[in-house]
């Protein structure tokens, strides 16, 4: 039996990732702060811009840890959650509260999960993340 090797997220791959995801928000004049996890949930990139709501940074991360745990892209989850649907109490399952909201975006590589980015801003942050992890590819 033949294992598949994929390379994880590096710290390299990381700072790219919140470079990227600035650089689109800029472009908007939109303030953000960007975390990236890898496969394992670990912080491997943050930035908080310092215009940003300081609340900010909790909200990429947990948008970050929310992509990485249910593998799908936050935005596509909006419906799961509302009361009487799929994951609407999922929240209360888990140690770590999820946030159920635009801007946490799976982050993979020949196909599988490598971790996660997460962008938290006042408007357009599931656009900066998805433009983010398409400079990977």
């Amino acid at each position: 039996m033949s294992t598949t090797t994929v390379a994880p997220l590096t710290i390299h791959d990381a700072e790219a990732l919140v470079t990227a995801a600035c650089r689109a928000a800029e472009a908007d004049g939109v303030t953000v702060s960007v975390t990236v996890l890898d496969a394992g949930g670990h912080l491997l990139a943050f930035r908080r811009d310092d215009r940003a709501v300081l609340i900010s940074g909790e909200t990429s991360t947990r948008k970050a840890y929310t992509a990485l745990q249910l593998n799908a892209p936050t935005a596509d989850l909006v419906d799961a959650v509302q009361p009487g649907g799929l994951f609407h109490t999922l929240p209360t399952a888990l140690d770590r509260p999820l946030l159920f909201i635009a801007g946490g975006v799976p982050v993979r590589r020949d196909g599988r999960l490598i971790g996660a980015i997460g962008v938290g801003s006042p408007e357009q942050d599931h656009g900066f993340a998805t433009a983010a992890v398409e400079t990977l590819a």
